[in-house]
Protein backbone atom coordinates (compact mmCIF):
# COMPACT_ATOMS: atom_id res chain seq x y z
CA UNK A 1 0.00 0.00 0.00
CA UNK A 2 1.63 3.37 -0.81
CA UNK A 3 0.27 6.25 1.66
CA UNK A 4 -0.52 9.91 0.79
CA UNK A 5 1.95 12.26 -0.08
CA UNK A 6 2.78 14.24 2.87
CA UNK A 7 2.70 17.51 1.83
CA UNK A 8 -0.80 18.50 2.39
CA UNK A 9 -1.26 21.21 4.64
CA UNK A 10 -2.45 20.78 8.29
CA UNK A 11 -5.50 22.52 8.17
CA UNK A 12 -6.36 25.33 11.01
CA UNK A 13 -8.28 24.64 13.34
CA UNK A 14 -10.91 27.56 14.53
CA UNK A 15 -14.89 25.91 14.38
CA UNK A 16 -16.05 22.61 14.36
CA UNK A 17 -15.90 22.35 11.15
CA UNK A 18 -12.92 23.05 10.87
CA UNK A 19 -12.19 20.51 13.59
CA UNK A 20 -13.97 17.92 11.74
CA UNK A 21 -12.07 18.52 8.70
CA UNK A 22 -8.50 18.45 9.85
CA UNK A 23 -9.69 14.89 11.33
CA UNK A 24 -10.79 13.90 8.19
CA UNK A 25 -7.71 15.39 6.11
CA UNK A 26 -4.90 13.73 8.72
CA UNK A 27 -6.96 10.39 8.29
CA UNK A 28 -6.60 10.67 5.16
CA UNK A 29 -2.93 11.19 4.94
CA UNK A 30 -1.82 8.09 6.14
CA UNK A 31 -4.11 6.43 3.41
CA UNK A 32 -3.64 4.76 0.25
CA UNK A 33 -6.18 6.18 -2.12
CA UNK A 34 -8.33 3.44 -3.67
CA UNK A 35 -10.61 4.79 -7.01
CA UNK A 36 -13.86 3.10 -7.32
CA UNK A 37 -15.59 3.00 -10.69
CA UNK A 38 -18.66 1.62 -11.37
CA UNK A 39 -21.08 0.31 -14.38
CA UNK A 40 -24.24 2.79 -13.57
CA UNK A 41 -26.10 1.08 -16.18
CA UNK A 42 -25.53 -2.35 -15.02
CA UNK A 43 -26.25 -1.27 -11.71
CA UNK A 44 -29.42 0.15 -12.89
CA UNK A 45 -30.70 -3.30 -14.83
CA UNK A 46 -29.61 -5.17 -11.91
CA UNK A 47 -31.70 -3.61 -9.03
CA UNK A 48 -34.77 -2.72 -11.81
CA UNK A 49 -35.32 -6.43 -11.85
CA UNK A 50 -33.72 -7.14 -7.90
CA UNK A 51 -35.71 -4.02 -6.02
CA UNK A 52 -39.19 -3.47 -5.62
CA UNK A 53 -40.66 -1.43 -7.59
CA UNK A 54 -41.53 2.44 -6.38
CA UNK A 55 -44.10 4.84 -8.08
CA UNK A 56 -43.01 8.51 -7.13
CA UNK A 57 -46.34 10.64 -6.35
CA UNK A 58 -46.38 11.85 -10.08
CA UNK A 59 -46.41 7.91 -10.88
CA UNK A 60 -42.73 7.77 -12.29
CA UNK A 61 -41.21 4.43 -11.81
CA UNK A 62 -38.27 5.38 -9.14
CA UNK A 63 -37.04 2.48 -7.82
CA UNK A 64 -34.20 1.42 -9.62
CA UNK A 65 -32.73 4.78 -9.06
CA UNK A 66 -33.33 4.23 -5.43
CA UNK A 67 -32.04 0.98 -5.04
CA UNK A 68 -28.60 2.24 -7.12
CA UNK A 69 -28.45 5.23 -4.84
CA UNK A 70 -28.78 3.04 -1.83
CA UNK A 71 -25.92 0.96 -3.35
CA UNK A 72 -23.62 3.77 -3.61
CA UNK A 73 -24.37 5.27 -0.36
CA UNK A 74 -23.58 1.74 1.00
CA UNK A 75 -20.31 2.29 -0.66
CA UNK A 76 -19.27 5.77 1.05
CA UNK A 77 -20.51 3.62 4.25
CA UNK A 78 -18.03 1.06 3.47
CA UNK A 79 -15.27 3.22 3.54
CA UNK A 80 -14.95 4.35 -0.45
CA UNK A 81 -13.93 7.74 -0.93
CA UNK A 82 -13.23 8.35 -4.44
CA UNK A 83 -15.87 7.10 -6.61
CA UNK A 84 -16.58 7.59 -10.32
CA UNK A 85 -19.91 6.37 -12.21
CA UNK A 86 -19.88 5.72 -16.00
CA UNK A 87 -23.62 5.25 -17.66
CA UNK A 88 -24.33 5.13 -21.12
CA UNK A 89 -26.80 8.16 -21.85
CA UNK A 90 -28.08 6.66 -24.95
CA UNK A 91 -27.43 2.70 -25.45
CA UNK A 92 -25.89 3.46 -29.16
CA UNK A 93 -22.26 3.98 -29.78
CA UNK A 94 -19.73 3.91 -32.40
CA UNK A 95 -19.98 0.29 -32.29
CA UNK A 96 -23.35 0.40 -34.05
CA UNK A 97 -21.38 1.91 -37.51
CA UNK A 98 -19.24 -0.90 -37.04
CA UNK A 99 -21.72 -3.78 -36.80
CA UNK A 100 -25.68 -3.84 -37.59
CA UNK A 101 -26.57 -6.45 -34.85
CA UNK A 102 -24.52 -4.30 -32.38
CA UNK A 103 -27.00 -3.65 -29.24
CA UNK A 104 -29.46 -0.78 -29.84
CA UNK A 105 -31.21 -0.31 -26.72
CA UNK A 106 -34.49 -1.87 -28.29
CA UNK A 107 -36.54 -4.15 -26.57
CA UNK A 108 -35.75 -2.06 -23.07
CA UNK A 109 -38.84 -1.64 -21.01
CA UNK A 110 -40.05 1.30 -20.53
CA UNK A 111 -40.22 0.84 -16.65
CA UNK A 112 -36.28 0.93 -17.05
CA UNK A 113 -35.72 3.48 -19.73
CA UNK A 114 -37.48 5.96 -17.97
CA UNK A 115 -35.37 5.93 -15.25
CA UNK A 116 -31.73 6.35 -17.08
CA UNK A 117 -31.96 10.75 -16.92
CA UNK A 118 -33.04 10.38 -13.32
CA UNK A 119 -30.16 8.20 -12.57
CA UNK A 120 -27.69 10.40 -13.87
CA UNK A 121 -29.15 13.17 -12.35
CA UNK A 122 -30.24 11.95 -8.58
CA UNK A 123 -26.36 10.22 -8.26
CA UNK A 124 -24.85 14.14 -9.41
CA UNK A 125 -27.07 15.73 -6.81
CA UNK A 126 -25.83 12.80 -4.05
CA UNK A 127 -22.26 14.50 -4.62
CA UNK A 128 -21.09 11.68 -7.10
CA UNK A 129 -19.19 12.19 -10.42
CA UNK A 130 -20.97 10.52 -13.16
CA UNK A 131 -19.85 10.52 -16.67
CA UNK A 132 -22.77 9.96 -19.37
CA UNK A 133 -21.24 8.46 -22.34
CA UNK A 134 -22.95 9.09 -25.60
CA UNK A 135 -20.43 8.25 -28.33
CA UNK A 136 -18.42 5.91 -26.51
CA UNK A 137 -20.07 3.76 -23.74
CA UNK A 138 -19.95 3.08 -20.05
CA UNK A 139 -17.23 0.21 -20.42
CA UNK A 140 -15.67 2.74 -22.60
CA UNK A 141 -15.06 5.62 -19.62
CA UNK A 142 -14.52 2.87 -17.04
CA UNK A 143 -11.27 1.61 -18.66
CA UNK A 144 -10.05 5.58 -19.48
CA UNK A 145 -10.26 6.57 -16.24
CA UNK A 146 -9.07 3.47 -14.58
CA UNK A 147 -5.53 3.46 -16.69
CA UNK A 148 -5.79 7.46 -16.25
CA UNK A 149 -5.54 7.06 -12.57
CA UNK A 150 -3.80 4.19 -11.91
CA UNK A 151 -1.05 6.57 -13.45
CA UNK A 152 -1.46 8.94 -10.59
CA UNK A 153 1.32 8.42 -7.85
CA UNK A 154 -0.98 9.03 -5.00
CA UNK A 155 -3.59 6.31 -6.26
CA UNK A 156 -2.77 2.93 -4.94
CA UNK A 157 -5.45 1.11 -6.42
CA UNK A 158 -8.30 1.08 -8.85
CA UNK A 159 -11.09 -1.14 -8.52
CA UNK A 160 -13.54 -1.48 -11.45
CA UNK A 161 -17.03 -2.48 -10.21
CA UNK A 162 -18.99 -4.28 -12.82
CA UNK A 163 -18.57 -8.34 -13.76
CA UNK A 164 -18.94 -7.05 -17.25
CA UNK A 165 -15.77 -9.07 -19.35
CA UNK A 166 -14.97 -6.84 -21.45
CA UNK A 167 -13.61 -4.84 -18.60
CA UNK A 168 -11.22 -7.63 -18.07
CA UNK A 169 -8.75 -6.51 -20.52
CA UNK A 170 -7.75 -3.24 -18.59
CA UNK A 171 -6.84 -5.58 -15.57
CA UNK A 172 -3.40 -4.96 -14.37
CA UNK A 173 -1.79 -5.81 -11.43
CA UNK A 174 1.36 -3.60 -11.62
CA UNK A 175 -0.70 -0.82 -12.52
CA UNK A 176 -3.04 -1.44 -9.69
CA UNK A 177 -5.68 -1.62 -11.44
CA UNK A 178 -8.65 -4.92 -10.91
CA UNK A 179 -12.10 -6.22 -11.38
CA UNK A 180 -14.35 -6.39 -8.82
CA UNK A 181 -17.81 -8.12 -9.26
CA UNK A 182 -19.63 -6.47 -6.00
CA UNK A 183 -23.32 -8.93 -6.31
CA UNK A 184 -20.69 -11.48 -5.36
CA UNK A 185 -17.69 -10.44 -3.87
CA UNK A 186 -15.40 -11.64 -6.17
CA UNK A 187 -11.80 -9.88 -7.18
CA UNK A 188 -10.26 -9.99 -10.17
CA UNK A 189 -6.80 -9.81 -10.75
CA UNK A 190 -4.29 -11.11 -13.63
CA UNK A 191 -4.26 -14.74 -12.41
CA UNK A 192 -8.14 -15.05 -11.48
CA UNK A 193 -8.59 -13.49 -15.10
CA UNK A 194 -6.55 -16.40 -16.41
CA UNK A 195 -8.63 -18.63 -14.07
CA UNK A 196 -12.16 -17.64 -15.59
CA UNK A 197 -10.86 -17.10 -18.48
CA UNK A 198 -8.17 -19.15 -19.82
CA UNK A 199 -6.40 -16.00 -21.34
CA UNK A 200 -4.21 -12.83 -19.20
CA UNK A 201 -5.83 -10.08 -19.74
CA UNK A 202 -4.04 -8.75 -23.16
CA UNK A 203 -6.20 -11.31 -25.04
CA UNK A 204 -9.44 -10.90 -23.65
CA UNK A 205 -10.70 -8.59 -26.81
CA UNK A 206 -9.26 -11.58 -29.01
CA UNK A 207 -11.07 -14.16 -26.88
CA UNK A 208 -14.45 -12.17 -27.48
CA UNK A 209 -13.59 -11.79 -30.72
CA UNK A 210 -13.41 -15.48 -31.58
CA UNK A 211 -16.05 -16.84 -29.05
CA UNK A 212 -18.24 -13.58 -29.32
CA UNK A 213 -20.32 -11.53 -26.69
CA UNK A 214 -24.19 -11.93 -26.73
CA UNK A 215 -24.99 -9.44 -24.37
CA UNK A 216 -23.37 -7.10 -26.98
CA UNK A 217 -24.71 -8.50 -29.75
CA UNK A 218 -21.88 -10.31 -32.22
CA UNK A 219 -21.34 -13.82 -32.32
CA UNK A 220 -17.95 -14.68 -32.64
CA UNK A 221 -16.96 -17.53 -35.14
CA UNK A 222 -18.92 -20.50 -35.33
CA UNK A 223 -17.10 -23.64 -33.01
CA UNK A 224 -15.02 -21.43 -31.51
CA UNK A 225 -15.84 -22.51 -28.32
CA UNK A 226 -14.57 -20.64 -24.74
CA UNK A 227 -12.63 -24.06 -24.29
CA UNK A 228 -10.81 -24.63 -28.08
CA UNK A 229 -10.49 -20.63 -27.95
CA UNK A 230 -8.76 -20.43 -24.75
CA UNK A 231 -6.59 -23.09 -25.92
CA UNK A 232 -5.02 -21.78 -28.94
CA UNK A 233 -4.35 -17.98 -27.39
CA UNK A 234 -3.09 -19.13 -24.35
CA UNK A 235 -0.57 -20.06 -26.84
CA UNK A 236 -0.63 -17.65 -29.47
CA UNK A 237 -2.08 -14.44 -27.74
CA UNK A 238 -3.61 -12.72 -30.61
CA UNK A 239 -5.64 -13.67 -33.64
CA UNK A 240 -3.11 -12.19 -36.10
CA UNK A 241 -0.62 -14.54 -34.37
CA UNK A 242 -2.51 -17.94 -34.60
CA UNK A 243 -1.45 -19.45 -37.90
CA UNK A 244 -3.42 -20.17 -41.14
CA UNK A 245 -3.20 -23.98 -41.28
CA UNK A 246 -3.90 -26.29 -38.06
CA UNK A 247 -1.21 -27.96 -39.10
CA UNK A 248 1.19 -25.14 -38.08
CA UNK A 249 -0.31 -24.87 -35.02
CA UNK A 250 2.60 -26.58 -32.25
CA UNK A 251 -0.81 -27.36 -29.84
CA UNK A 252 -3.05 -30.03 -30.43
CA UNK A 253 -7.03 -28.57 -29.79
CA UNK A 254 -9.55 -30.75 -30.41
CA UNK A 255 -11.52 -29.78 -33.86
CA UNK A 256 -8.27 -28.01 -34.69
CA UNK A 257 -8.10 -28.38 -38.63
CA UNK A 258 -12.14 -27.14 -38.68
CA UNK A 259 -11.28 -24.64 -36.73
CA UNK A 260 -8.18 -22.69 -38.46
CA UNK A 261 -10.60 -23.40 -41.58
CA UNK A 262 -13.31 -21.36 -40.20
CA UNK A 263 -10.53 -18.61 -39.12
CA UNK A 264 -9.07 -18.68 -42.09
CA UNK A 265 -12.25 -17.85 -44.33
CA UNK A 266 -13.82 -15.25 -41.10
CA UNK A 267 -9.89 -14.49 -40.11
CA UNK A 268 -11.31 -9.90 -41.15
CA UNK A 269 -14.62 -10.66 -39.45
CA UNK A 270 -13.01 -11.81 -36.02
CA UNK A 271 -10.83 -9.01 -36.25
CA UNK A 272 -14.05 -6.53 -36.37
CA UNK A 273 -15.35 -8.47 -33.63
CA UNK A 274 -12.46 -7.98 -31.41
CA UNK A 275 -12.65 -4.42 -32.22
CA UNK A 276 -15.90 -3.98 -30.92
CA UNK A 277 -14.75 -5.50 -28.13
CA UNK A 278 -11.68 -3.14 -27.52
CA UNK A 279 -11.64 -0.90 -24.64
CA UNK A 280 -11.47 2.71 -26.01
CA UNK A 281 -9.00 4.29 -24.11
CA UNK A 282 -9.90 7.91 -25.61
CA UNK A 283 -13.23 8.41 -23.45
CA UNK A 284 -14.22 11.28 -21.45
CA UNK A 285 -13.59 11.23 -17.91
CA UNK A 286 -12.44 13.45 -15.28
CA UNK A 287 -8.69 15.26 -15.11
CA UNK A 288 -7.73 14.05 -12.08
CA UNK A 289 -8.28 11.16 -9.47
CA UNK A 290 -8.73 13.93 -6.75
CA UNK A 291 -12.04 14.91 -8.47
CA UNK A 292 -13.61 11.82 -7.77
CA UNK A 293 -13.53 12.56 -3.79
CA UNK A 294 -16.85 12.56 -2.40
CA UNK A 295 -17.93 16.12 -0.14
CA UNK A 296 -21.51 15.99 0.46
CA UNK A 297 -24.59 16.59 -1.95
CA UNK A 298 -25.04 19.43 -4.22
CA UNK A 299 -27.61 22.20 -3.97
CA UNK A 300 -30.28 20.90 -5.71
CA UNK A 301 -29.78 17.47 -4.17
CA UNK A 302 -33.40 18.27 -1.77
CA UNK A 303 -35.65 18.57 -4.66
CA UNK A 304 -34.39 15.39 -6.54
CA UNK A 305 -34.21 13.38 -3.48
CA UNK A 306 -37.73 14.04 -3.04
CA UNK A 307 -38.77 13.22 -6.59
CA UNK A 308 -37.58 9.39 -5.64
CA UNK A 309 -39.35 9.25 -2.12
CA UNK A 310 -35.91 9.12 -0.63
CA UNK A 311 -36.03 10.46 2.73
CA UNK A 312 -33.99 7.63 4.28
CA UNK A 313 -30.93 7.71 1.84
CA UNK A 314 -30.74 11.80 2.38
CA UNK A 315 -30.72 10.87 6.11
CA UNK A 316 -27.48 8.77 5.42
CA UNK A 317 -25.88 10.98 2.86
CA UNK A 318 -25.96 13.77 5.71
CA UNK A 319 -25.15 11.71 8.13
CA UNK A 320 -21.43 10.93 5.92
CA UNK A 321 -21.20 14.88 4.70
Amino acid sequence: MRPFEATVARPVVQTLDDLRWAIVTCVHQDQSMRIHLVDGTYELFRYYFAAPSHLNAAGEEVGAVRAVLGSMIQMLEDGATHIGIATDHVIESFRNELWDDYKDGSGIEEGIASQFGLLEDVLRAAGFVVWPMIEHEADDALGAAAVRYAADPTVDEVWICTPDKDLAQIVDDDAGICQFDRRKGVRYDETAVIEKFGVPPASIPDYLGLVGDSADGFPGLPGWGAKSTAAVLSRYGHIEHIPPAAGQWDITVRGGAKLAHTLAENRDLALLFRRIATIELDAAVSPTASDLHWTGPADDFDDLIARIDGDRQAARLRRLS
